[in-house]
């Protein structure tokens, strides 16, 4: 009798990792959305110690042409025993067509699709505890409640089994939105390649699913157990980093000259604070430098990076980034990394700026 541990070792992870993250942009005009930190960690590190967590070790990425080479170098060396494949998807043309390509590495073998930007408070163990092909479960949905559904693939729910998935619907019937994780066995390859484009020609997995329901197929519904994030805004990357900074604990590795560091402060090693007032939950990166600053919650401040003569708060700030000179407080901003923020207190009283595409301002007096 197979054992649920072996059963667990058997299935795949397929992250979906090709997007360009166009709402995030200028953050991610150099960098794929993947990559951006929460808390100083990557997002794709948070899909593969999840999927690592139930005892996946086969990991497809599908990435596209621009997304493969960063892609890459973020998850060299990452994950103990964890083995990635590269599928490339180029164009992305949907979360179906990713499974499409992905097909050889996929095989036959039950699989967990895993939206890259998708973040969980309690991994994915309860979707994957719930995929039961030998009592004929065939796909297994993240489902969480939701005030407004009609911005999300929406799940009708009757007798514990999903009867009816509809894509963005204008008059929704349920408030159960799809999350960022599918559990399937190999049936949903012959709905997926039977599908028709879209409206923008993309090929919908909710499609997919939908015909395995008509077929007669079980696909089980799992309501999502804490907090869900979707991070496809700044706003939800700045609500993310939040949540994750509140599971942190005090841990001082850097140097304190004469800064007061308040609740939950994570300083790591190599960062100096120094003639500064830091209160949590914070944490400061590696080889930081924070000095003559005001470090309010629910900030991040990336390795390497140098506050000084500034207020920060509720605020992400990249690797590498300097900020000095800056008043009033910046607070409710996500800065990318080696970004060079710098005051100005002479005359005349000018702003001088030099921003990319899409870059968003708020200039105060």
């Amino acid at each position: 009798m197979v054992n649920h541990r072996e059963r667990e070792r058997r299935i795949k992870g397929l992250i979906l990792a090709a997007g360009l993250g166009t709402r995030l942009r200028p953050i991610t005009s150099l960098r794929p959305k993947p990559t951006i930190n929460v808390a100083n960690r990557p997002l794709i590190h948070y899909a593969v110690d999840n999927l690592a967590e139930v005892g996946i070790r086969d990991i497809g990425v599908v990435v596209s042409y621009d997304t493969i080479t960063i892609l890459k170098e973020t998850l060299d060396g990452y994950g103990e025993g964890v083995n990635f494949s590269y599928l490339i998807q180029n164009p992305p043309k949907g979360l179906a067509h990713a499974v499409q390509v992905s097909r050889d590495f996929l095989g036959d073998d039950p699989f967990v699709m895993y939206l890259s930007d998708n973040l969980f408070e309690y991994g994915v163990s309860s979707f994957v505890e719930s995929f039961h092909p030998d009592r004929g479960v065939n796909a297994v949905l993240a489902l969480v409640p939701v005030e407004d559904p009609r911005a999300f693939g929406v799940a009708e729910i009757d007798d514990g089994k999903v009867v009816r998935l509809v894509e963005k619907p204008e008059e929704p019937q349920s408030n159960l939105a799809v999350a960022g994780v599918y559990v399937f066995d190999h049936t949903i390859h012959a709905m997926i390649e039977t599908l028709e484009p879209g409206a923008k020609g993309e090929y919908q997995i909710t499609d997919a699913i939908q015909m395995l329901i008509e077929q007669g197929y079980h696909v089980s519904p799992v309501e999502v157990r804490g907090w869900w994030k979707d991070t496809g805004k700044a706003e939800d990357i700045l609500d993310a980093n939040r949540l994750e900074l509140l599971k942190l604990r005090r841990d001082i590795r850097g140097e304190l000259d004469r800064a007061e560091v308040v609740g939950d402060v994570i300083v790591e090693e190599g960062a100096v604070v120094r003639r500064s007032t830091i209160l949590g939950p914070a944490l400061i990166g590696a080889g930081s430098l924070i000095e003559h600053a005001f470090i309010g919650p629910y900030t991040t401040i990336g390795n390497g990076a140098v506050i000084r003569n500034a207020e920060i708060e509720y605020a992400v700030v990249g690797t590498g980034t300097h900020i000095e000179g800056v008043k009033p407080r910046i607070e409710g901003s996500l800065i990318g990394e080696d970004v060079h923020i710098a005051g100005h207190t002479g005359w005349p009283s000018t702003h001088r700026l030099i921003l990319g595409d899409k870059s968003r301002v708020m200039l105060h007096e």
